[in-house]
């Protein structure tokens, strides 16, 4: 972790902090000691330790998916009065359009509240099918019912999010962008994301947990990926930057990105995390930090790593 001490001091307005939105992680293989074989009351405990941490360092946004536990831990956990947005992800649409929209009801009642910042829809791809239009319709429903006051979509580079995000008049569109994997930032689709005039949320940004995993900690389909992985890490050793620090800095320089997507896990990661976002960067060459095929790497990857993804 980066050598610099974090202090819940009340950010300024400029702080790096009113940019980051946190995903807490439940999942047993992220967080076993915090939530899933802790007892229920305290996994509760955990969350809202951790949700306080955030909330005293300015942290605005919680995002949040349907699956697992996840909402209805925030439920019982929110500090009060809780300065916490929440961003709200729907069920696939294979499960059918009522069922979208019921379970989008669904999780703001299991977090205890009345009206989210923002519904995504999970998957882009969901809108460019025969029911894409049906299924944003029923996203704009909610909205025009002053259930989420945004809607939007996440969506790869491959599902040409500028587009959509300009046929849909979509409010927000989150899209992996991290160190590794600088295509969405390169190829110039962040900037043109923003020049629809919706949100650009990043997310990814510590690529899987890509940057933090050693060569013995990848999977057997990642192997051949260990030197490059490595190569990138020695060279910020060189220039005495930590990976997360270097994954924070890089994330929240890009223009036109409005919030950068953290997963975090435990009030200790999120402090580490909070520390990395405050802590000067150095002045790096970026792109040189990103690996030369990062789309069938970062696909391989995606969800195999545990640590800080």
């Amino acid at each position: 972790m980066p050598d610099v001490s974090y202090s819940p001091a009340t950010p300024s307005a400029s702080s790096p902090i009113h940019r980051l939105a946190l995903a807490v992680v439940t999942e047993p293989e992220r967080a076993p000691g915090a939530f899933m074989s802790a007892p229920s009351g305290a996994r509760e405990e955990a969350m809202r330790f951790l949700l306080q941490t955030g909330a005293d360092a300015g942290v605005k946004l919680i995002a949040t998916r349907p699956e697992g536990d996840g909402e209805r831990l925030l439920g019982q956990a929110w500090p009060f009065p809780s300065p916490f947005q929440v961003t709200v992800r729907t069920v696939p649409l294979s499960e059918g359009l009522d069922r979208v929209e019921a379970r989008a009801r669904r999780s703001l009642e299991r977090m205890g509240l009345p009206r989210g910042d923002v519904l995504l829809i999970s998957n882009a791809a969901d809108l460019a099918g025969a029911e894409g239009r049906a299924l944003w319709d029923r996203a704009r429903s909610l909205k025009d019912r002053g259930l989420f006051r945004r809607i939007g979509f996440c969506a790869t580079i491959e599902d040409g999010p500028a587009l959509l995000a300009r046929r849909l008049e979509a409010d927000v569109v989150q899209v992996p962008c991290s160190l590794l994997d600088q295509r969405a930032a390169q190829d110039g689709v962040l900037e043109a994301i923003a020049d629809t005039g919706a949100s650009v949320h990043l997310s990814s940004v510590f690529a899987g947990g890509l940057l933090f995993a050693g060569g013995d900690d990848l999977p057997a389909e990642l192997a051949s990926h260990a030197q490059a992985l490595s190569r990138t890490r020695r060279r910020l050793a060189e220039q005495r930057c930590d990976p997360m620090q270097a994954a924070l800095g890089y994330a929240l320089a890009l223009p036109g990105v409005d919030k950068v997507v953290a997963s975090v896990a435990s009030a200790a990661e999120l402090r580490a995390i909070l520390a990395a976002a405050h802590a000067p960067c150095p002045n790096l060459d970026w792109a040189a930090l990103a690996l030369e095929a990062p789309a069938a790497f970062t696909a391989d990857a995606r969800a195999r790593i545990s640590s800080a993804a």
